[in-house]
């Protein structure tokens, strides 16, 4: 029987590859598998395979690589083992995080190794190895630190320093679990009866739903926006007819709340791959609003806007429940560039805010220097905007979202009973008049 008519194997190959990709060349998660399945397209279910093998493999792979290290020291290096690393890190999460039938998972392993060029002279290693895994796995696993070993030192100490070691180990436990699936909701929608209904037209359904076939999609009725993603429009309050502009505004999700409030939204997109993207999902849910494909730093007009939101580029370490391959693609100096840039959009947008009018400056990241620092520095060379403190009615009454001073932060274990959310920072600025 050949390799590729195996019942998983198309779909156990399709990880792998997705794995080197991530933890090798240092590709998202998302990219890797489009890239992966347009060249070898598969069926849903053998995708949806695919993309749990190596999204929990990444979620617990500091757990998964202490692992095998004890049961294999040497390293496997890819220009000798080609992708036995791999091979051995997600047929361990198989036996131990996926349930996967003991045969089942080594056997896939091994055909793994076979078929590749290199990590078949390794196959009596990860065949010994697996076995290994599969009677004394859950027994390693019970001694281990997981919230420690799945957070890289770099974001640990980070983390640490700006939370304290007790938060930092609450939001790392929940990276350990994947995210429930968030849709937003137009007035008229009145959510789906599998679904936990959050505040603000927000309704929760369990993590790995399919968006596609859900009640409501095709018609335009909801969005996919995680609840923490909702709160920074609110900011403005009241919208309805008022001119709103919308910066860095792919995917969408801001675009479609500030439309359905009533505001006439102009939303800025330098990416034209990612304007395509905001296009359809606007085009989806029937709404107007005007686009425009530019880099906001040097986009000229000459009308200023009453309001204007800047959900700016950020190291997105507050959505790592959905993107588990962040912390091990990512740095310090992935902060700093994001720091940098966001910095110069960040004076920008100020220039384009009407005087007495609010600019919303948001990012969904956990770091400090992407957050609560850039506002500092920014409110220290623009004596003309001063902070507007969030008000705890304004976010559903859940004060514990609102900083010391006033601003917006979320953390991936808040509403922690239902599901927890995304990392999100949000400052809100008025211009004198």
């Amino acid at each position: 029987m050949a390799l590729t008519s195996v019942p998983g194997f198309a779909a156990r190959q399709a990880a792998i590859r997705a794995l080197s990709a991530v933890l090798r060349q240092h590709l998202t998660l998302d990219t890797a598998f489009a890239e992966i399945l347009r060249a070898n397209p598969l069926p849903p279910r053998d995708g949806g395979f695919a993309r749990a093998i190596a999204s929990q493999t990444l979620r617990r792979f500091g757990q998964l690589n202490a692992l095998i290290a004890a049961y294999a020291p040497k390293p496997l290096a890819p220009h000798r083992a080609g992708a036995a690393l791999e091979i051995l890190l997600a047929g361990a999460c198989e036996l131990l995080f996926l349930n996967v039938p003991s045969h089942a998972a080594v056997d896939g392993a091994n055909r793994l190794a076979a078929a590749d060029a290199k990590a078949r002279h390794f196959k009596g290693l990860i065949n010994a190895v697996l076995r290994r895994v599969s009677r004394e796995g859950q027994t390693l696993l019970e001694g281990q630190d997981a919230a420690r070993l799945n957070t890289p030192d770099w974001l640990w100490q980070r983390w640490r320093d700006a939370y304290g070691e007790a938060l930092t180990r609450k939001i790392a436990e929940r990276h350990g679990l994947p995210a429930p699936l968030d849709i937003h909701g137009k007035p008229l929608f009145a959510g789906l009866p599998a679904a936990t209904a959050l505040p603000g037209r927000v309704w929760r359904l369990p993590a790995g739903t399919r968006v596609e076939g859900l009640e409501g999609f095709a018609e335009g009725a909801w969005w996919v926006q995680d609840f923490a993603a909702t709160l920074p429009s609110r900011l403005f309050g009241e919208i309805s007819g008022a001119r709103v502009l919308d910066l860095c505004a792919a995917p969408g999700g801001k675009s479609a709340e500030l439309a359905v409030c009533g505001a006439e939204v102009t939303a800025l997109e330098r990416d034209p791959a990612r304007l395509e993207r905001l296009v359809a999902n606007l085009a989806r849910l029937g709404l107007k609003v005007e686009l425009i494909c530019a880099d906001l730093r040097d986009w000229e007009t000459t009308y200023l806007y009453p309001f204007v939101l800047l959900d700016a580029p950020c190291s997105a370490t507050g959505t790592i429940r959905r993107h588990p391959e962040l912390p091990w693609i990512k740095s310090a100096a992935d902060v700093t560039f994001c720091a940098t840039l966001a910095s110069e959009l960040l004076d920008a947008a100020a220039d384009l805010t009407a005087h007495s009018g609010l600019l919303v400056f948001s990012v969904c990241s956990l770091e400090p220097e992407e957050g609560e620092e850039q506002i500092a520095r920014f409110l220290a060379r623009r004596p003309d905007f001063r902070r507007v403190p969030v008000r705890a009615e304004e976010v559903f009454g859940l004060d514990a979202l609102i900083s010391a001073e006033g601003d917006l932060r979320t953390l991936p274990c808040h509403l922690s009973d239902l599901g927890g959310m995304d990392g999100f920072y949000a400052a809100r600025l008025q211009r004198s008049a």
